[in-house]
This record gives structure tokens, C-alpha cells and sequence, in this order.
């Protein structure tokens, strides 16, 4: 089937991976290298993680559920941190490759999993990056965040409104996210899904998927 639409994630896609602010924090307090998302990894469907990102938390609760989940493994670490650490910086060269499948006629559309943090879907109290991400998530068809829909990756449900929204087939999507868990749903309803290891390799893979120069 022909792609008609193209669907990415935010954090790690068109922005830098908020796990390489998470190595950087836990580098500077002495801790374990990935601990924060080991901690995340545990139960993840129901951890503090999961529910802040599905709303049924709010930064407060996050901030104490998070810390309970960090002593059970022996380590002191608040939520507030880890919310401090959410929100990354632009990557242009994937904002370019927006513009151009836009120009292509090509339909777009954002999954994210995020939480009523911060200013906006960036998750950032920085006014710059706040009116930054504004301007990119308006060139969007639609965007779909976990904290307002009450669902988050790596539920099927979610692509799936995405989808019926924006009026494509699966088949006809290319899907892109940093992580594999949340490209192994996208995959099984029959999208072209591309794991984002580095911006190069993406916007590689996505040039060879759509027949376009994002190089």
C-alpha cells in the first residue's frame, strides 16, 4: 500500500532522548547508570510512571509514588527530579523532514506520552522551548498526547485513534519512536515502523521508506 501518513513520537524523535538527561543526573548524584528507567521498567503498566502519563497522577503524587518505587530497590530519588529532567532539546534537521513530507502531501500526525507538567506538551517551564514546540506541534494534522487521552503507548488503542482520525489505513503509515516497545504495536496493525536509535539512521530509514531526500 502507498504511504499516505507519517506518525512520530516527540520526546526522542523530534526532540533529544530525555534517558540522556536521565545518564547526565544520575552520573552527577553517584547512581546507577539507567536506574531512573529501570525503575520505570518495573510493572509498567501500573508503576507511577504509567499513571502520570495516563493523568491518573499529578506531579505532587508522582513526585511521592516515584520515591516509594526508588527506596523498594534502596535509592533516594524524588519524582521532581526525574520531571525536571522531561523535557529535550529540538532537533531541526527532523523538524526539516516534517516540512518536507508536508510538502509531499504526505498526512502527519504525533503519539506522545506525556503529563500535565510543565508548560504545554514539551513539558518545559522554559518559555523558548515552550513557544518552540507550539510551533512544531501546529504543523501536525493531529496530535494525540497520552496525559489528555487517557491511554499511552504501548497500548494498540491509541495508534489505532490515530488512525481512524486522520482517516489512513495502518498499512499505509510509517511510524517512528525511540523506543522498540512502543514500535512493536505499530508494526503488528501493519505500519512500517522505524526504531530511532540516532537522528541519521531515522532520517535515513524514513528517506528509504518514502522515496524522499530528508538526508
Amino acid at each position: 500500500m502507498t504511504i499516505a501518513a507519517v506518525l512520530w513520537d516527540f520526546g526522542g524523535v523530534i526532540t533529544s532522548s530525555p534517558f540522556d538527561a536521565f545518564n547526565r543526573h544520575e552520573a552527577e548524584r553517584g547512581l546507577p547508570a539507567d536506574i531512573i528507567r529501570r525503575i520505570n521498567s518495573i510493572e509498567p503498566d501500573r508503576n507511577a510512571w504509567a499513571r502520570l502519563e495516563r493523568d491518573e497522577l499529578d506531579a505532587d503524587g508522582f513526585d511521592v509514588a516515584f520515591a516509594a518505587e526508588a527506596a523498594m530497590l534502596g535509592y533516594d530519588i524524588r519524582g521532581a527530579e526525574v520531571l525536571g529532567l522531561l523535557a529535550g532539546d529540538v532537533r531541526p534537521r527532523m523538524v526539516a523532514a516534517l516540512d518536507t513530507c508536508r510538502a509531499a502531501g504526505l498526512k502527519l500526525g504525533c503519539i506522545t506520552n506525556n503529563a500535565r507538567v510543565g508548560d504545554g506538551a514539551g513539558m518545559t517551564r522554559d518559555p523558548v522551548k515552550t513557544a518552540a514546540v507550539a510551533a512544531i506541534l501546529a504543523r501536525f494534522d493531529h496530535v494525540i498526547e497520552s496525559s489528555k487521552a487517557g491511554i499511552r503507548k504501548p497500548d494498540p488503542r491509541i495508534y489505532q485513534l490515530m488512525c481512524t482520525t486522520i482517516g489512513v489505513a495502518p498499512a499505509a503509515c510509517v511510524y517512528l519512536d525511540d523506543l522498540g516497545i512502543n514500535c512493536k504495536p505499530a508494526a503488528a496493525l501493519g505500519m512500517k515502523a522505524i526504531k530511532v536509535v540516532s537522528e541519521a539512521q531515522a532520517l535515513d530509514d524514513l528517506s528509504r521508506a518514502l522515496g524522499l531526500d530528508l538526508a
